[in-house]
């Protein structure tokens, strides 16, 4: 038997962050997939998570914990899968490690992923973005922080982990404009120059944030710098709010990825630039910018104009005498 303890630790503390350099969002999105695993396992087996072996993680286990996922945690399809990919990133770190588990690993790693379905995005309309905005009091200092937070998400499009991953000096004003350096997933970064209307929000915030100490953009009430579960929360209570407004929010969820969906849908809107939206939301693949495609209405509009649709032969349908003997009534007495 060969314990799990030392593999899972050096694959997390040396394989990721050291030798693939892969990012802490994503170091952390492995950890609490396995998080995930281990407590499922240790339920199955009856054993601690800290006695676990590998050999305990084998595919009819994995294959119970993906089930799990969808019928007890209540994930889709896209979760799952990522849990899987995680899982599979381990096997093949360990199949090296461990040559005689070869076998249940490779039964692992034949596991297919499921396949999702691409549904329309959700997107805020301009009115309820306008009345997101509105939502916080600028009186106060959460209400000024949550206004420039709202402002960046839906203007700058970010991702919810490089929201809050936003730092001061990634901040540069240009006059009356702002420069927000955006570092993405895979370690990419991008450059945002953004309206002045952002950059008076911004500004607004960092005149009551004080110095404190955390080098993050954003903190939260207790001066730690602003989790992704706290920005969630953030949008959550504004849209509450911004519902008296705008009643079209009510029952709608909003979230931080809502608001960068809305972002894109803005500028496809604008530019008519599929790259443009790419570019701009840090779409590493053009493919992946095409979901806009498919919710933007106007452009299929623009296809209604341009087609002529074939015409059809005019006449309509005459039913014979005894159907309508039938459906006077008169065969039926």
């Amino acid at each position: 038997m060969t314990p799990l303890a030392p593999h899972i630790t050096a694959f997390l503390r040396v394989r990721l962050p050291v030798e693939r350099r892969a990012s802490a969002q994503t170091c952390d999105t492995y950890a609490y997939a396995f998080q995930l695993l281990f407590a499922f396992a240790s339920q199955q087996r009856g054993v601690p998570p800290s006695g676990l072996e590998l050999e305990h993680l084998d595919a009819p286990l994995v294959l119970a914990f993906l089930a799990h996922l969808q019928q007890e945690r209540g994930n889709g399809a896209r979760t799952r899968n990522a849990r899987l990919a995680a899982i599979k990133s381990f096997m093949r770190y360990v199949e090296h490690r461990v040559p005689a588990a070869l076998e249940q690993i490779r039964r692992v790693l034949a596991i297919p992923l499921q396949r999702a379905d691409r549904r329309i995005i959700r997107h805020l309309s301009v009115a309820e973005q306008q009345a997101l905005l509105d939502a916080p009091d600028p009186t106060t200092r959460d209400g000024i922080r949550d206004r420039a937070l709202c402002h960046l998400a839906i203007a700058g499009g970010l991702r919810v982990s490089e929201l809050v991953g936003v730092r001061l000096d990634d901040v540069t004003f240009r006059g009356r404009y702002v420069d927000v350096l955006v570092r993405g997933k895979g370690r990419k970064q991008r450059m945002l120059p953004l309206w002045k209307e952002v950059a008076d929000s911004l500004r607004a915030w960092l005149a009551v944030r004080g110095k404190a100490r955390p080098p993050e953009l954003f903190l939260n009430a207790r001066g730690a710098p602003l989790t992704r579960s706290g920005a969630a929360y953030i949008v959550r209570t504004h849209r509450t709010t911004a519902t008296a407004r705008c009643p079209s929010l009510a029952g709608k969820p909003v979230s931080p990825h809502v608001l960068r969906h809305s972002c894109g849908m803005n500028i496809l809107r604008a530019t008519r630039d599929i790259r443009k939206v790419a570019l701009w939301l840090g779409h590493e693949h053009q493919e992946t910018s095409e979901i806009y495609v498919d919710g933007d209405p106007s452009e299929k509009l623009d296809v209604l104009r341009a087609v002529i649709p074939p015409t059809l032969r005019p006449g309509k349908f005459r039913p014979p005498d005894k159907l309508l003997a039938a459906l006077r009534g008169d065969s039926l007495m």
